[in-house]
């Protein structure tokens, strides 16, 4: 599938401007994990690859899933491998040490799983507590964040430790701050109901306008957050 020009627009800006932002996240799983040479990692919603980038640079050979073509043509212009789906089973000849699923839906999680050996590490995360996250609230409310623990018992997945990051999104102005923003996604699933959503003028402006409060006197925009991972090993 060719990416649509606007697609490959969003997905540019989630590149140039959004993908950094969760780099301390990162950073502080491959720590907690001592990703080093040899290690082979499996990462699913990979986006333009900046984790699979993150892992190399530590020795670790990384594979990412990333089902969104224009996010994923970025990610092989990297020179990354990048697959549109979980591989499939039988598991690769040398399964996987580590899968991570930084935004984790419940049917990837299962299909990739079968990819990782016994043993093998598998992360989760997201949003931390509403009260510590700026953007949630920007973007009217939502997106909830999903219920990790839940994720690892309904898994089968061995509970191996958490922690939390804290992940300050801050963009040079108000347009780097809304072009990052709906390049993630998360504004169009505030309210799946309201058409509005799915204009982007609009889309914008609202956005625009929820992100004056936190404008700073240099035209900066800071929005801090909280993100919480779980880790969890394969039975």
């Amino acid at each position: 599938m060719t990416p649509t020009p606007t697609a490959t627009l969003v997905a540019r800006d989630w590149a140039e401007i959004q993908e950094r932002m969760l780099v301390p996240l990162y950073e502080a799983v491959y720590d907690r994990l001592e990703v080093g040479p040899g290690d082979r990692l499996l990462d699913l919603d990979c986006g333009a690859g900046l984790p699979l980038l993150l892992a190399a640079g530590r020795g670790a050979v990384a594979t990412g899933v990333e089902a969104d073509p224009a996010r994923r043509a970025l990610a092989r212009e990297r020179l990354l491998e990048v697959l549109a789906a979980p591989p499939e089973p039988p598991a690769p000849p040398r399964p996987y040490d580590a899968l991570l699923a930084f935004s984790p839906a419940p049917a990837a999680l299962a299909a990739a799983l079968p990819a990782v050996r016994r043993g093998g590490a598998v992360v989760l995360a997201d949003w931390g507590p509403a009260e510590r996250c700026t953007v949630p609230s920007v973007l009217g409310g939502g997106p909830a964040p999903r219920d990790l623990d839940a994720l690892v018992e309904r898994a089968g997945l061995r509970p191996d430790g958490s922690g939390r990051v804290f992940c300050p999104f801050g963009y040079a102005d108000v347009d780097s701050a809304v072009r990052g923003l709906l390049s993630t996604g998360l504004y169009d699933a505030t309210d799946d109901a309201d058409d509005d959503a799915a204009d982007p003028v609009l889309a914008e402006k609202e956005l625009a306008e929820a992100l004056h409060p936190f404008e700073r006197s240099d035209g900066a925009v800071w929005l801090p957050n909280i993100f919480r991972y779980v880790i969890a090993r394969v039975n």
